[in-house]
């Protein structure tokens, strides 16, 4: 079972549902993911709960005036059978440009634009749109 795709899935769901909050088992790069779609504005914020064994994450969903949630499309790329890497010239925009990739480079998790400003590729972790 891969971690990072059932965490995208949990977050999938709770979107279609309309949820506000959804928890998923804690994990530094799962932590590191969500800090990131936070700062990109798909989702509100984070908090970190439970005790020894038992922590897990807990993520308020975005959604606008509306009632549309700030994720449209989010899916898993770079898989634990099959990695995918890209160097930084082969990175192109998601969706013209409205959506993102998650990338895993030598200077840690960064957004499609900002590794390709600093010449950097690596694991394509994810795209959001």
């Amino acid at each position: 079972m891969d971690p990072i795709s059932d965490m995208f899935t949990q977050i999938r769901n709770a979107l279609a549902v309309k949820k506000p909050l959804v928890s998923v088992p804690l994990s530094n790069f799962k932590q590191e993911i969500i800090q990131l779609l936070i700062d990109q504005g798909y989702l509100k914020s984070m908090s970190r709960a439970g005790r020894g064994v038992k922590k897990f994450l807990k993520i308020d969903l975005k959604y606008d005036a509306d009632g549309e949630p700030a994720i449209r499309e989010i899916k898993r790329i770079s898989k634990p059978g099959q990695r995918i890497y890209l160097p930084k010239d082969k990175i192109k925009p998601v969706k013209s440009g409205l959506g993102h990739l998650i990338v895993s480079t030598s200077q840690g998790l960064m957004i499609d634009m900002e590794a390709k400003k600093k010449g950097l590729g690596g694991e394509i972790i994810g795209e959001i749109f």
